[in-house]
């Protein structure tokens, strides 16, 4: 699949950071940023950009904060045309606090929200456009919101947020091929002047090819990980996106690199990947977080019993 508009995010530290509380020490966060810039993707999510005010001190680790000195300490001396990426969510930022793109070593600031708070995140978005970023407007959790609301979020957006890119997020590795589909076309019909990016989740194992139906489709923007780290079930992995887009840009191989030396003794330490209860979350349009909890307990097998306990407690997906 060659198409010379296509973007690859790479998300590995900020959606990694889930599992860990953003603990990531600066040499593996590193050579993460040297593998992503070799294998030619075009932007790496390094975190939040979270106020550390607004948080208890010591609980996180610095990609939850993602100070613009870290952010240089990973990147300096490295030969590399990758761009650095953020993530903010609404009310977790003094957004005043966050200086002009041309004073940051960031070049994307992505505002991370629910529909309900489509006003918020419009203005967030415009905030950040102003102050010279790149932005993108990433709509969470719309396997719940796919009635009249979708739609007019989808309207407000198109006609007030000055936002490059408009993500579709399947934050609960809900989505299959044929609703993919029909979300990003009703995307690009709707907000006709945004790219149309693409995150997926894993649950059911869905990530790579639901990516695949929405670069089919017109998306442009496709997030994805290394090894395919995140939260709970994780994130369409990085090596298998690269290796399918067909542009000569794209090399395997560093990533190939990075998951031998740093991810396979990582996988030993904590635990993220398809397993039975994100599975079960996802079949239910779930949010993961019942799931993690079961595979923190004593009872962390017993995926019967989890499923039935999703059942009894009147799931809300379907």
């Amino acid at each position: 699949m060659y198409r010379e508009q296509i973007k690859v995010l790479d998300c590995t530290i900020r959606d990694g950071g889930l599992i860990n509380k953003h603990d990531f020490d600066e040499k593996f966060v590193r050579e993460v940023y040297k593998a992503v810039a070799q294998s030619g993707v075009d932007y790496m999510e390094i975190g939040y950009k979270n106020s550390r005010e607004l948080f208890s001190s010591g609980e996180y680790g610095a990609w939850k904060f993602c100070d613009d000195e870290h952010i240089k300490r990973i990147s300096d001396g490295v030969e590399s045309n990758v761009k650095i990426s953020v993530m903010v969510d609404i009310g977790r930022v003094n957004m005043d606090q966050i200086k002009p793109a041309d004073q940051s070593p960031v070049d994307m600031i992505r505002c991370a929200a629910y529909v309900k708070d489509v006003d918020k995140v419009i203005a967030m978005a415009n905030h950040f456009q102003e102050k010279g970023y790149e932005t993108t407007i990433n709509l969470m959790a719309v396997s719940r919101d796919r009635g009249p609301e979708l739609d007019e979020a989808l309207h407000q957006i198109e006609e007030e947020a000055k936002a490059d890119v408009l993500y579709l997020v399947d934050s609960f590795g809900y989505f299959y091929q044929e609703q993919i589909e029909d979300l990003v076309k009703k995307y690009k019909a709707i907000a006709k002047s945004k790219e149309i990016g693409f995150h997926g989740h894993n649950n059911q194992q869905l990530a790579f090819s639901n990516t695949i139906e929405a670069i089919i489709h017109g998306a442009n923007y496709l997030d994805a990980t290394i090894y395919g780290i995140g939260q709970a079930a994780g994130n369409c992995p990085l090596e298998l996106l690269v290796g399918f887009l067909k542009n000569p840009k794209f090399d395997v191989r560093p990533v190939l690199d990075v998951i031998s030396k740093q991810f396979v003794p990582l996988r030993e330490k904590i635990e993220w990947g398809y397993l039975i209860p994100y599975a079960i979350a996802g079949m239910m349009n779930e949010h993961p977080r019942a799931a993690m909890a079961l595979r923190e307990g004593e009872h962390k097998d017993d995926y019967r019993e989890f499923y039935e306990s999703i059942v009894d407690s009147g799931y809300g997906g379907k």
